[in-house]
Parts: C-alpha cells; structure tokens; sequence
C-alpha cells in the first residue's frame, strides 16, 4: 500500500500542472515532452525514461478514476521493503555531517551493521542516494541554497507544521498539548489551526478537512518529514484531491519559514501572555487559539505590508471548491486491506471488527475515517459493506441460523 501511495503521488506530481493549468508552456503536450526529455527519479531512487504519452494516458486515467487510476498493477515483489527508508536516510545525513570523509561504501557497512538496512540492499542503493541529493563533497549538508520567494495567489501553497506547547492540568492528568497549524504561502492566512493532547496523521488530517471546507482546496501542500505529514494515507488523500503533496528535504524543517516564522509569533503575541496554570480543559484552550486566531488574520502583516484576510479577499476565488461535504468526507477516507479472518473480523489499530460473512478468509478494501470508525465500510463493487467494532458478549447470544440447534440438556448422555 505505501509503494502504491508513493507511485501514486509520484505520478500526480508529473501531471499536477495540466491539472491545475499551472503549466507555462504553449500547450499541455509541449510540458509533457519537456519533463520527459530527460530521464526521472521514481520514489524508489531509480531512474527511468518515459514517452510523452504516458502522461498524456496518467492525465486521462486520473480525469476517469482519481486515485485508483494512478496505482500501480500488484507487483510480483509486493511486500519487499524499499531500499532505504527514513531512518537509514537521515543516518546518511548525520555521518555526513559528522563524518564527511566516509565514503559511500564505509557508510552502506555502517548501515547494515547497525540493522538500519538489511544486507540484501546493495551498495549501489547508497551510492545513487549520495550522488543524487549531493552529498559527495565534504561540505556541511544541512547547508541549503535558500531563496525568499512567495505564491501570487491564494491556496497555491500552504505550508503546515506542528508546534509543542506547554502542558496543561485536565481532569487531574498533566498533558502535553500540540498546536497543528496550516498557513497560506500568500497571504499568510491562517487557514487551519487546533490544539491536541497528541501530534499524529488523523489530527493532522482533521486540521486539513476542516481548512479545505472553509477556503477550497490548494494547489500544494508543503510538510516535513514527520509520521505526521509523510505517510501513505496523507498521500493518498492529495492525490484523491487533487492537491500536490511536497516534502522538505530530511532534517530541512527550515525550509518552511513562514509557518516556522508563525510559531513563534504565536508565543510572543499570545503564548507568553497567557496564565497556562488556569486554563483546566483542551477545549478551552482551543477557545482561546480561535480568538487569536481572528485576531492574527486581521491584524498588519509587516512581512506583507497587508492584512492577511485582505490579501486572501484580492484572490479567494483560486482555490478550487469541493464538490460536496459527501465528496470531501470520501476523499479523507483512509484506506487498508485486510484478510478476513474465519470468525469474520478484521483487525484496525488493535481493534477487532466485526464484517459480513461473505467476506469470510477475502481480502478486502476497507474505508476509515480515524474519528469516526461508526462510520467504516468495506467497498466491494461500488457498494458499501458496514463494519462494527466486536461486541464478543453480544455475539455470545446472536442466532446464527447455519448452526445446527444443540440440545444442552442432552449433554454428558440420557439420565
């Protein structure tokens, strides 16, 4: 599912410009033989050359089917872990920080050794991962060419982050709480924001619903790295709508300076002024990140010599707009398969469920929303099949009609 996710996303990336009409050549054939002139990167750091007509055949297959069109066909090696994962990537990163001498051999060692990689990745993996992000100098990586820029409308990025605040007393339990917020490249509008006792995918992915409903949806979504934001349902839900997901590059946080710079304007202009030892509920405080909220968004912006929501009023209509609140909610739909098992469930997040029986030893492909698991359902066919949570002493009593009756009072032979 996560090799789907990337191909998928990959895809989208290559045809998002004629999607949006981003694209600034004469026509959308002439962008497609331009980005194919020379060969691409897939997400698993190979290289390979395609036909112009290939986009042209993704772009077709996305306007038919959305999402599903750009999976790739099951692969005979499904299964197989990708070459280098995150935490061998950002080890590469720290030996060549702290170890610039090292050479791509001595560091692939180093990953095997400390089990980051198995042994069956080869050497080659590492080199081509060094010579194409351009670690072969001994310079400092972390140093990146940094540019100022900013979008000439609205929603044509958004940048999003989360930020640690302090802990607060509720219910008797001290908790941390986690500030997720979403800004607009352009007008700096705070266009999503709510705090929670957890920083994880589906209260990020909550944030997101809530800021597409009220201001359309962008053209871009920049994150980092974090399981947060870099994940394969995250992808597959911009890829669904139509939204071109970025990632910084690892350990680049900085390269989000806007929603960076925000955070700590949050402190200074509201944070720091606050009594933390009286507020008694998350839901007060996020009483409180609502006000500030409003008031940020009218309030001068020094950066853009405007107001934030007269910045975002001059070009509003950029964004594209839902087609329905039904649209939306099927679009932020996580998606897994699972094998039912032969007592007719299935597990999600160590959670048993129960499903029709016709399922029984199939795979399936189940529909999510995180908070809502009410609302589950297996889609076969076009249909939706609900799924419950297992109530194991209220299936105790269920009549099951394929059951012969047993007679109890038989049992152990006549008196």
């Amino acid at each position: 599912m996560k090799h789907a996710a990337e191909v998928a996303q990959f895809r989208f990336a290559l045809i998002a410009p004629v999607i949006q009409g981003l694209f600034p050549d004469a026509s959308a054939t002439a962008y497609y033989k331009r980005v194919t002139a020379a060969p691409l990167t897939l997400p698993d750091g190979s290289s390979v050359t395609y036909s112009y007509k290939t986009l042209e055949k993704w772009k077709s297959q996305y306007s038919l089917g959305g999402l599903d069109a750009l999976m790739p066909n099951v692969r005979a090696d499904k299964g197989c872990s990708r070459a280098l994962n995150d935490e061998a990537i950002a080890e590469i990163y720290r030996i060549r920080m702290e170890h610039p001498r090292m050479n791509a051999t001595q560091i692939y060692e180093h990953l095997v050794r400390e089990s980051f990689i198995p042994a069956k990745v080869s050497v080659d993996s590492v080199q081509r991962f060094i010579r194409h992000n351009d670690l072969k100098s001994a310079r400092d990586p972390n140093i990146r060419d940094r540019k100022a820029y900013e979008e000439d409308e609205f929603g044509k990025i958004w940048q999003a982050d989360t930020c640690y605040l302090p802990y607060i007393t509720e219910d008797g339990q001290r908790r941390r709480v986690y500030c997720i917020m979403i800004i607009d490249d352009h007008s700096r509008l705070l266009v999503g924001g709510e705090l929670f006792y957890n920083d994880n995918a589906a209260n990020f992915q909550k944030v997101l619903k809530n800021a597409i409903a009220s201001y359309g949806i962008p053209d871009k979504l920049y994150v980092d790295n974090g399981c947060s934001y870099s994940n394969e349902q995250l992808s597959m839900i911009c890829v669904s709508l139509g939204i071109l997901l970025l990632h910084t590059r690892v350990r680049d946080g900085a390269s989000k300076g806007k929603v960076e710079r925000h955070f700590r304007t949050l402190k200074e202009r509201w944070l720091y002024t606050l009594d933390i030892n009286a507020i008694t509920s998350l839901a007060q405080f996020n009483t409180m990140l609502r006000d500030y909220m409003r008031s940020y968004n009218t309030t001068f912006h020094r950066g853009i010599h405007a107001v934030p929501l007269d910045r975002y009023e001059a070009s509003k209509d950029h964004p594209r707009k839902p087609a329905s609140r039904q649209w939306l909610d099927d679009c932020f739909y996580n998606r897994i398969t699972r094998k039912v098992r032969k007592d007719s469930t299935v597990t999600i997040d160590k959670v048993c469920y129960d499903v029709p029986m016709q399922f029984i030893s199939a795979r399936v492909d189940i529909r999510y929303l995180p908070d809502d698991m009410d609302s589950a359902f297996i889609l076969f066919e076009d249909q939706k099949f609900p799924i419950r949570q297992t109530n194991r002493n209220e299936n105790c009593h269920t009549k099951r009609s394929t059951l012969p009756t047993i007679d109890y009072s038989q049992a152990g032979g006549k008196a």
